[in-house]
Formats: C-alpha cells, structure tokens, sequence
C-alpha cells in the first residue's frame, strides 16, 4: 500500500473510530462540561444566594452541555445510517463538469465517504464544540440573577451563541459522518448563522449604554475573533467542498466528465488528498 492509500485507511478508521465511540463521548461531554460548571457555580457569589439561584445560575452549563447532544440524536435519527437520501432538486454548485451516477454505484466506490482531508473537516467539526464551549467557561465567570443587568444580557447573548452554534455544527458533523447530500449546504448554513451571531451580539450588546468600557474592549476583541475563525474555515474548506472529488462524490452522486466509472473516479480523491 503506497502513502496516499494508507493515510486514507488511517483517516477511514480514526472516524469510524469516533462514531462507534460517540455514546462513550457524549457521557465524557456531561460529566466535563456539568463538572465545570458546577466549579463554577460553586466559587461564584450565587452560592451564598440559596439552591433556587444556583440552579439559575448554573442553566447556561446544562444548555452548553445538552446543545450538541440534541444536535447529534435529532441529526442521526433523521439520517440513519445506510439510509440513501435523495439528492437536492436545485443544484448550487455548478461548478466544473460532471456525470451523474447512481446512489449505489457511488457508495460501492471506495472513494465514497469521509476519509483524507474530509475526515480532517469532521474531526474539526467534533472539535470546534469543545473548544468554543471551554472559551466560553473561562472567559465568563458564573453570572447569578441578581448580577447588574448588563452583565446578566451578555451571560444569556454569549450562552445563545454557544448553545446555537454547538447545534448546529454537530449537526454538520452527523451529516457529513453519514453522507447527507445537504451537508454541503448545511455547512455554509452554520458559517452564515456563525457569523450573523458575532454581529447581533455586536449590535445587541456592544452598543448598550451600561457595558463597562473594559467589557465592551474584550467582548469586542472576542467577536472580532470569532468572525476571523469563521471566515478562516471559510476560506480553508468552501474552495474542497466546491472542488474535491470525493465530496463531489460522496453528497453530489457524480464524477468528474470523461471518467470511465466510479471505480476509476475513485482513484482521484486519494491522490487529491496525498497531493493538496
């Protein structure tokens, strides 16, 4: 087996590996998140406020925590997996020129499904969710009701960014794990609601008359960055989702023109991935 064949069996196993594993990932998830906040709860002013204000308090752990978790059930019961969906009526993404083959004949090509620089796309999915909620719990210290109602809005507009987003981009995930054809659209969908997030919060929160100077500065800074993410995400992964192959393949149904059969347009996607 060349290196092109091997790091694509690598990448195959490593996310078969995360769905076979994802039960055992989503108790590890509640008991870190729940964990966390708890901690937090417990060093924060609304431990000496009494159960009903700690509870409260602690709500915006418990939506972080259960967020992907309703992301992933909805999303894979909807999209079972073997389950062939039908491909979208209105095709977006014209670009190049291609065949159109049928559902089976594309999923017996081994270039079919998440391997090579797509599994890197899941894998960064499954890992965007952790990271933007520990940013969230460290840069946020637990908010009790009774805190000033500024600081109490930017508790629930910075909860309702993190709250959405895991949704959404587990959501993603689940899509591209089980070959959805709307992945493709689902994605660009995430980094549009991504973006319309950091600039309502912006608007919503930046612009009050009673955020403290020091707040605003940071939150700035924060959105800022989060919209840099996305646009990075963008500008790394919109120009694959368009171009490669494989993903052409695996949720569009076609190979590129001139292609003997799928078995041959397999070929293409591995060493698109060794060569990129």
């Amino acid at each position: 087996m060349n290196i092109a064949g091997y790091l694509t069996a690598r990448s195959r196993a490593m996310v078969a590996h995360l769905d076979v594993r994802m039960e055992a990932i989503i108790v590890g998830w509640i008991v870190i998140v729940c964990g966390l906040g708890a901690v937090k709860v417990l060093t924060s002013p609304a431990s000496y406020l009494g159960p009903k204000v700690m509870l409260v308090t602690g709500m915006p752990y418990l939506l972080i925590a259960a967020a992907p978790i309703a992301g992933y059930r909805l999303t894979a019961r909807s999209f079972p997996h073997g389950l062939l969906s039908a491909q979208p009526v209105i095709r977006f993404c014209r670009y190049g020129t291609w065949d159109e083959i049928d559902p089976l004949s594309a999923r017996q090509s081994p270039a079919f499904g998440p391997a090579g620089f797509l599994a890197s796309l899941l894998v960064g999915l499954l890992l965007n969710v952790p990271l933007r909620s520990l940013e969230f719990i460290l840069a946020l210290p637990a908010i009790p009701p009774t805190s000033p109602g500024w600081a109490v809005h930017l508790m629930g507009a910075m909860t309702a960014d993190v709250v959405v987003m895991n949704f959404f981009y587990m959501v993603c995930f689940v899509m591209a794990l089980r070959a959805v054809p709307l992945f493709p659209r689902m994605m660009v969908f995430a980094w549009i609601i991504d973006v319309v997030m950091q600039f309502a919060i912006a608007r919503y929160m930046v612009a009050s008359p009673d955020l403290p100077a020091s707040v605003s500065v940071s939150l700035q800074s924060l959105l800022h960055g989060n919209i840099e993410k996305v646009f990075a995400s963008v500008f790394v992964w919109l120009p694959y989702l368009i171009l490669s192959d494989r993903v052409n393949l695996t949720f569009r149904q076609r190979v590129r023109a001139g292609s003997e059969a799928p078995a041959e347009a397999a070929k293409s996607p591995e060493m698109e991935d060794a060569n990129a």
